[in-house]
């Protein structure tokens, strides 16, 4: 038996970039604008871009770059408003990785969006009133609302004025959250005979070119009496509470006290943050309880500072300041992105060979946020880290069409909370055929008897072979093969059917000549090159 073999080898490569290319661009820039030529920067021939159906996968983020593959840039696909995509986190960046294909390339890019000024300080209110003791002494202290502006940095919130600056002045406080907070001082003592009402403009002024402001008008009507301010007696309060409490949890208490006897020494507490936000999530009770009034979520937001005002009934406040901590529960599954999937693969890949790529992500922090993967067993693949939140799965051992013709693969990742919260994702892996099957015939010999005087043509008997590769690599044809029978060419006597097997008498045979004689008959696969194999029938044994 003869058999000849030629395996074609294919490889997906999976690149590890050294490095991540970055970019930085500011907000809010026209459609097609250019990021960047990624190609330069990637070290990239356009054609490989464009053999390799380069794409930009985002995983569930929103695309605002798109990729020219033709030239090998970036580009703006959507206009990007830093403000509505990261708040007040810095640095803001979009992140997001372009994929190829044969081999599999993953390349992580980073585009940083820069703030410019486009919001101008803003007010939750348009005017704040005060009622203020004549009596109140210099010094005292007005928590004033602060003023929201959305940019950061230099663009953002910077100074405030208050005019006309007669009675009052401000006084800034910087906080750890970068804000400040405003308090209106007293610097010369009111006279309610002289003058009962005021107005006065705060303006907030941000730190852009050119600048942008925001105003709210302070009316204040002057009061007799009252001559104590409430004092917290912290600073400072801290809390913590887990983000699946309920509404309605405590979260602290907290006190102010008025040395002012009756309506002027009774005190009652607001919050003095201007974010719609706080105010949905936070409430604060007549008697200083704090209460969760919203859910909240540990993943949107681990920290909140709240600041709380203290006020009497004659208009004289003390301002504080609570921080509470958001605890993380394992509320958030494991979000498996597939990146790059080969659904076709040759029984001929090599071992350790890609075969997909995807990204995985649990936005929980800790153990509740650390993932593990692992897929079906007894099947001859393996699933690997390859950096941080990537997996790919390559091909484990050999594969052989003719065994298993596709492959159900089951992804599960799975975090280590407690109880452990898990993802899933099938993945169908279809196996293509190569021809390493030669056609095997039925019977190692054929024997057959035919009455001499036959007739040119009879059917003498039928050789069948199988093959058991797929499609072309299958279909069998039969060839007689070369050799001669007493000197004469053995297709003088007979001839094979190449598609049926079936074996014909060419010539009416006479038992006195030739009494019996032997050929060769091989199987031929049509695969490319062809595998065959070889029988020997022995026709003949003519009877008188």
């Amino acid at each position: 038996m003869r058999r000849q073999v030629l395996l074609f080898f294919s490889v997906l490569f999976l690149s590890s970039a050294l490095g991540q290319v970055s970019f930085s661009i500011p907000e809010e820039m026209a459609k097609g604008s250019l990021v960047g030529n990624i190609a330069h920067d990637l070290g990239l021939d356009v054609k490989r871009l464009q053999a390799g159906k380069a794409r930009i996968h985002t995983g569930d983020s929103a695309e605002y770059v798109q990729l020219n593959k033709e030239k090998g840039l970036l580009i703006i696909k959507e206009r990007i408003d830093r403000e509505a995509l990261c708040g007040q986190t810095t640095p803001c960046a979009l992140h997001f990785q372009i994929a190829l294909e044969n081999p599999i390339e993953i390349f992580p890019i980073t585009v940083e969006i820069t703030d410019i000024n486009d919001n101008a300080p803003v007010f939750e209110k348009a005017e704040r009133r005060f009622e203020i003791s004549e009596t109140a002494v210099v010094g005292s202290k007005f928590m004033l609302e602060k003023a929201i502006d959305a940019d950061i940095g230099q663009n953002g919130l910077q100074s405030y004025t208050l005019k006309p600056d007669d009675h009052f002045e401000l006084k800034l406080h910087s906080q750890s959250d970068g804000g400040k907070k405003v308090e209106m001082i007293l610097k010369k003592p009111l006279d309610r005979e002289k003058q009962e009402f005021a107005s006065l403009l705060l303006t907030a002024i941000d730190g852009g070119e050119p600048h942008r402001s925001g105003t709210m008008q302070i009316h204040i009507n002057v009061l007799d009496a009252n001559d104590n301010a409430p004092v917290f007696t912290k600073n400072v309060y801290k809390a913590s509470v887990k983000e699946n409490s309920p509404a309605g949890t405590l979260i602290t208490k907290v006190s102010a006290s008025d040395v002012d006897k009756g309506s002027n020494g009774e005190v009652t507490y607001v919050i003095g943050n201007s974010m719609r936000s706080i105010s949905k999530l936070f409430q604060v009770t007549d008697d200083g309880l704090l209460i969760l009034n919203g859910p909240i979520d540990y993943e949107k937001a681990k920290k909140y500072e709240i600041d709380i005002e203290a006020v009497d009934r004659g208009g004289l406040s003390d301002s504080s300041k609570i921080v509470i901590d958001v605890g993380d529960i394992n509320d958030n599954n494991p979000v498996i992105n597939m990146i790059s999937f080969s659904h076709v693969i040759g029984e001929d890949i090599l071992p350790n060979t890609v075969v997909a790529a995807m990204s995985v992500n649990d936005p929980d922090s800790e153990e509740n946020g650390k993932v593990r993967c692992v897929i079906d067993k007894n099947i001859p693949f393996l699933i690997t880290p390859t950096s941080s939140n990537f997996y790919s799965i390559v091909t484990d051992s050999k594969l052989d069409r003719e065994v298993a013709s596709k492959y159900n693969v089951t992804v599960t990742c799975s975090d280590e909370g407690v109880p452990s919260l898990s993802s899933s994702v099938n993945l169908t892996l279809q196996i293509s055929d190569v021809n390493d099957n030669a056609p095997v015939f039925e019977r190692s010999s054929y024997e057959a008897y035919i009455v001499e005087n036959n007739t040119p043509g009879l059917s003498i008997f039928t050789v069948k072979a199988r093959d058991a590769d797929w499609n072309q690599n299958s279909r069998v044809s039969y060839i007689l093969e070369d050799s001669s029978v007493n000197g004469v060419p053995v297709s003088s006597y007979v001839s094979v059917s190449a598609d049926s097997g079936v074996i014909h008498a060419v010539r009416s045979f006479d038992y006195e000549q030739i009494k019996d004689f032997h050929f060769r008959v091989k199987a031929q696969d049509g695969g490319s090159p062809p595998l065959s194999s070889n029988v020997t029938p022995q026709t003949g044994r003519c009877l008188k």
